[in-house]
């Protein structure tokens, strides 16, 4: 089973349900990095909501050009190489929303996030869902999914993972769970209570907040999935 946490979201008009999530697990006036940024739009959130110190880093010269324009902290970088340059400790929160699947190495960008951040918190698409498996069983085609919208030969993941895969590498880094979240097309919550196989099989995307377990403490309790 896996702990949830509901209703302490912030209101808002972003349209990305995650993006609502991950804001309600940010503590107000946080030091936050988000990491693959994109155009700003949960920095932006996060500073109009919470008041946080907002750091952010993008790839895409665009993006971060999108980002400069709102007036947003913002620089040019990857995470698979730049996150080394970030001192210990040096946020209270780590971010990586929908990006995960996109680095060449995401057990060491899990690291490093878990190495500069109090907390990391990550969303993901998640392969395991029933509609990605009936694609793949049934029609043996790569799937196509509104949080995997891009053709096979053309998409920026390369590292696809179900919610089960993550949660071993939670296990793998010695990091410990603090909340999870699973959530059908349409943003609704998959029941916290249910077991693993329903999140795997039902939750077509997953916000986890993790933490570093304290010192002399190992990384245990986590849930079944």
């Amino acid at each position: 089973m896996i702990n949830g946490a509901q209703n302490d979201q912030p209101q808002t008009t972003a349209t990305r349900i995650d993006l609502l999530l991950v804001a309600g697990m940010v503590d107000s006036g946080a030091r936050v990095l988000d990491v693959g940024c994109g155009d700003g739009e949960l920095l932006r959130l996060l500073s109009e909501s919470k008041g946080v110190d907002a750091r952010g880093m993008e790839i895409s010269q665009k993006g971060v050009n999108d980002c400069v324009a709102k007036g947003l902290s913002v620089i040019q970088g990857d995470a698979d190489v730049d996150l080394a340059d970030y001192p210990d400790d040096g946020f209270d929160y780590v971010i990586l929303s929908q990006t995960l699947q996109a680095t060449r190495n995401p057990r060491r960008v899990l690291e490093q996030m878990m190495r500069i951040g109090k907390r990391a918190i990550v969303s993901f698409p998640n392969f395991g869902h029933w509609r990605i498996r009936w694609q793949l069983g049934v029609r043996g085609r790569m799937p196509h999914t509104e949080n995997l919208s891009h053709a096979w030969y053309e998409t920026p993941n390369i590292h696809f993972c179900t919610i089960r895969d993550f949660v071993s590498l939670v296990e793998l880094i010695d990091a410990r769970i603090v909340k999870a979240m699973a959530m059908d097309r349409n943003g609704a919550q998959i029941r916290v209570n249910a077991p693993w196989w329903a999140w795997n099989l039902f939750g077509e995307q997953a916000v986890f907040l993790l933490e570093r377990p304290a010192k002399g403490d190992p990384a245990k309790g986590h849930p079944s999935v």
